[in-house]
């Protein structure tokens, strides 16, 4: 399973951003999936994951704010991130579990398969 991210940048608080992550259409259809964080001197942390049938799953500093959402046809998970703050700043990393039909898991113990991550840097 190979996952390339792309889309991270720098931003000023309050701006939007959208990531990208492409993986194969039955990576898509078939695994759960997820983004997840990691700052400097901080754990990595689940932010939002979905399943094959598109139930969703987001930490509660994320909800309200970012999306996930997939297009199967064009092979790419995608994370939108609105009203983005200082806090948000980490690198951003794509991730794949399997072919299970659960709500989706923020914990990154159930994922195997990552990216290379894309930064992220909100300025106050």
């Amino acid at each position: 399973v190979q996952l390339v991210e792309s889309g991270g940048g720098s931003v000023q608080a309050g701006g939007s951003l959208t990531l990208s992550c492409v993986a194969s259409e039955y990576t898509l259809s078939t695994y759960y999936m997820a983004w997840f964080r990691q700052a400097p001197g901080k754990e990595r942390e689940g932010v939002t994951a979905i399943n094959s049938r598109g139930e969703t799953n987001y930490a509660d500093s994320v909800k309200g704010r970012f999306t996930i959402s997939k297009d199967i046809a064009k092979r790419t998970l995608y994370l939108q991130m609105n009203s983005l703050k200082p806090e948000d700043t980490a690198m951003y990393y794509c991730a794949a579990g399997g072919p299970r039909n659960w709500v989706p898991p923020l914990a990154d113990l159930w994922y195997y398969y990552w990216g290379q991550g894309t930064q992220v840097t909100v300025s106050s």
